[in-house]
């Protein structure tokens, strides 16, 4: 009994997995599915036909014209072709794999903010935002004393200069610089070279040497080596000490050496450079990173670098080409305008979320960019810079057999009937009564409808009692055995389509979405017949054939099939059931398997999952 048993109770639930085993095909015949259809989609690019080129054709405008997209130049030629659109695998469904939707949601006309990037640049951790701006100064290794100095260096006294001289004389001097600040050049006598610039060396050298030599002399002079120092680096850096250097090495390089200054405590912005108990210069290195400038400074023995404490800092991330934290010049709080001027915002920030704390509380202000201009900031605030403007535009992509264009642009609200009045076809190939949309939002819809069918299939797999345990065998066996197919349903992605014309041929004014593909089939002569017949095949079309006729021509409904279980499928997506009418040229005659009603209540929850799925991704393939 236990055995017979278990064969009635699976046998309809065998049944109904034959056909979920419809859903993947394998992978050889989606190849031959797709590559026709690559093969024959047109190229993907918009283009105006060549003058005269509408008559040759016998090309016919799908709709009247619209002055909207006339003046954008979108508008058809009067004697141009009419659309079409070819259908779209699979693969390229967009869409995610399972969509979440939320009450409140913005609509695509309604907008929201969004985060920006700038371009060319890869994705960007948002938060936590932690990068000091100028800190990459620091990252490297401490730099070594050069033996060519800078040419803004100042030549002084012990810092060794090679002269060579030919020509009418032939002389060659390789000297330190004496305490009087004079290189003595034979017969030509004692040049004064401190206090000289690297790069004046040349001249003053040159000029020396031609007052007493007046013809055919020819000059070179340059720095061997300049004398080395000791610094103080000292307040706010890594490594505080004294280090040793030339004396044309600048402040960043004692920087350098001393490990940078210190990001979460040390100032970028305000660095003195002490001598005898005296501040002789401020390096601010904002000015150096944005402007490349440094003052002009020599640095002498026993000189002190001190890095004062940092400034208030603020952060800015988002829709900006900088997304650092930024220090304020002084001890006031930066303004708005100001890490506006830092920061850069991307031209599509229109808003700024400003997050910080007032008076112990958390603060949190939401403003546009020219409000934020006179906003003053407070220290450890953080600016997000959003887009939050909805597009006045949408673009749609056209496939198929349409002649051009292949991507419009128009105004939001722009109906589907309006816009294939600007798309061209040739009438005599086109199926314009054909047209579907490919959607992504109708394919998330349909993905959550999936998966959601599932998930309640699963549960009642797994959760349904059992009173005895033969029972719970048996139906522990079928879950198993259901599960793989349902993990596989899963996999399949939906195609988001949506039909827009309905059977009288009308066009519903459906508003375009932004990322809506408009698909026109090619006309067809055949008529696909499939599903539970004993032989699947394209039957060409005749007016005078009737359902019974087309079976027939596919040998037969199968022993899993019958003739009150039928579907037609029309080629712009429509389906019917239980059809009246014969099928016309282009449409899919679907024969689904037969489902006693009196089998369990799981075996008919299986079957319509799977008849959901097959649905949505147009997949009847027997096996």
């Amino acid at each position: 009994m236990l055995r017979e048993l278990t064969v009635m109770r699976l046998r309809p639930v065998l049944l109904v997995l034959v056909f979920a085993a419809m859903l993947a095909p394998p992978d050889s015949a989606r190849a031959q599915q797709q590559q026709p259809a690559q093969q024959q989609r047109p190229p993907t690019q918009t283009q105006a036909p060549q003058s005269g080129q509408a008559g040759q054709t016998g090309q016919a405008p799908v709709g009247p014209s619209d002055p909207s997209l006339a003046a954008q130049g979108l508008a058809p030629n009067p004697t141009g072709p009419a659309p079409v659109f070819n259908q779209r695998s699979l693969a390229d469904t967009p869409g995610p794999l399972r969509g979440i939707e939320r009450l409140g949601q913005p609509t695509q006309a309604e907008g929201g903010p969004t985060l920006v990037q700038p371009l060319g640049e890869g994705p960007r951790a948002m938060f936590p935002l932690a990068a000091v701006f100028g800190a990459a100064l620091f990252t490297g290794q401490p730099a070594t004393s050069s033996d060519a100095p800078n040419p803004n260096y100042v030549l002084a006294p012990g810092d060794r200069v090679s002269i060579r001289a030919w020509g009418a004389v032939d002389a060659e001097q390789t000297a330190a610089i004496d305490p009087s600040g004079n290189v003595f050049i034979p017969n030509v006598g004692p040049v004064r070279l401190a206090g000289t610039r690297v790069g004046d060396m040349q001249g003053v050298v040159a000029g020396a040497v031609q007052q007493v030599y007046t013809q055919q002399v020819q000059v070179y002079a340059n720095v061997l080596q300049t004398q080395r120092i000791g610094v103080f680096v000292t307040g706010f850096v890594r490594n505080p000490g004294r280090y040793a250097g030339a004396a044309s090495d600048s402040v960043l390089d004692f920087l350098l050496r001393a490990g940078g200054v210190d990001p979460t405590r040390g100032s970028f912005r305000v660095i003195s450079v002490q001598r005898g108990g005296n501040s002789v210069a401020q390096v601010d290195l904002y000015r150096f990173l944005l402007a490349g400038t440094l003052p002009r400074l020599t640095l002498q023995e026993g000189d002190t670098i001190l890095v004062a404490r940092q400034n208030p800092l603020v952060g800015a991330d988002g829709a900006v080409r900088n997304n650092y934290l930024f220090e304020a010049a002084t001890r006031s709080p930066i303004t708005g305008r100001e890490l506006i001027d830092l920061a850069r915002p991307l031209p599509a920030a229109t808003n700024a979320v400003v997050r910080g704390v007032r008076g112990s509380q958390p603060f949190s202000r939401y403003v546009t960019i020219n409000d934020l201009s006179g906003i003053v900031l407070q220290d450890q605030d953080t600016v997000t810079f959003t887009a939050d403007v909805a597009a006045s535009t949408v673009r749609v992509s056209v496939e198929g057999s349409r002649l051009f264009p292949s991507v419009l642009v128009t105004d939001r609200g722009m109906n589907l009937c309006q816009i294939l009045d600007h798309i061209a076809v040739d009438a005599a190939l086109a199926n314009p009564r054909g047209v579907f949309l490919l959607r992504p939002s109708v394919a998330a819809q349909q993905r959550r409808s999936i998966d959601e069918a599932l998930d309640r299939l699963e549960r009642q797999l797994f959760l349904s009692p059992s009173p005895t345990e033969g029972v719970a065998a048996v139906r522990t066996a079928e879950a198993q055995f259901i599960s793989s197919y349902i993990q596989r349903a899963r996999r399949v992605q939906p195609e988001g389509r949506l039909v827009v014309f309905d059977s009288t041929g009308r066009c519903n004014p459906v508003r375009l979405e932004d990322g809506d593909i408009i698909v026109i089939p090619e006309r067809s002569q055949t008529v696909m017949v499939q599903g539970e017949v004993n032989a699947p095949q394209a039957v060409v079309w005749r007016p005078d054939w009737t359902i019974p006729q087309y079976l027939a021509a596919a040998g037969g409904v199968s022993s899993r099939g019958r003739v009150d279980t039928l579907m037609l499928r029309r080629p712009s997506g429509e389906v019917i059931l239980e059809p009246t009418q014969p099928p016309q040229a282009g449409d899919e005659l679907i024969a689904l398997p037969y489902l006693d009603p009196k089998v369990f209540q799981i075996a008919r929850d299986v079957f319509g999952a799977i008849f959901q799925v097959a649905v949505a991704t147009r997949t009847f393939i027997r096996p």
